[in-house]
């Protein structure tokens, strides 16, 4: 346990080296309470949303190549606009139409993640997303080759358990939606 609870990185200074409308990079030079420098490089994103949409017992899951793992994935709708958000669930109600084309009669606000701490700055606001309608899917350039699938609750905790499934927001989103649903008896 740490007997200083407070902070124990100071910033000295910070450069901002490389900026595009979807992100920022900083170096920043630190000073530990150790009395140690060092750099800290630091990506800033804006708030992004991950939706959980369950319906009659089935999870709405999207599929697409993520560059960074050179891969195809698969996860539950999620992201986040070029602009600072206001709204959550807005952010949320639109996402979930955009990449999958269903509204949600309810939304239900799980909490907040920070996505991965130890390089990027960025939060996920987390929504159960109920009561789904059908409505026009309007994809944009990102999520040009996105694949919607849904699938039964039990097969989505085995595709979770298997490996299929291996984003880590995705199975932090289901942990806050099995919490609820232990609340509720």
């Amino acid at each position: 346990m740490n007997s200083n609870p407070g902070k124990s990185i100071t910033t000295l200074a910070s450069r901002e080296v490389y900026r595009n409308p979807w992100m920022r990079v900083r170096e920043d030079e630190i000073l530990r309470s150790n009395g140690e420098r060092g750099i800290y490089g630091v990506v800033e994103k804006h708030d992004a949303a991950i939706i959980l949409p369950i319906d009659q017992g089935r999870v709405w899951l999207v599929e697409q190549f993520r560059y960074t793992i050179q891969e195809r994935a698969l996860e539950v709708p999620q992201g986040g606009w070029e602009i600072e958000v206001e709204n959550p669930e807005e952010l949320a109600r639109g996402e979930l139409k955009e990449e999958t084309g269903l509204v949600a009669a309810e939304m239900v606000q799980l909490g907040e993640l920070w996505i991965a701490y130890g390089f990027l700055r960025q939060k996920q606001h987390v929504f159960l997303a109920t009561g789904l309608t059908h409505a026009e899917k309007k994809p944009d350039a990102e999520e040009h080759d996105l694949v919607v699938r849904s699938v039964s609750v039990g097969e989505f905790e085995e595709m979770m358990r298997s490996g299929a499934i291996r984003d880590s927001c995705t199975l932090a989103a289901w942990g806050l939606y099995v919490l609820l649903k232990g609340r509720q008896g």
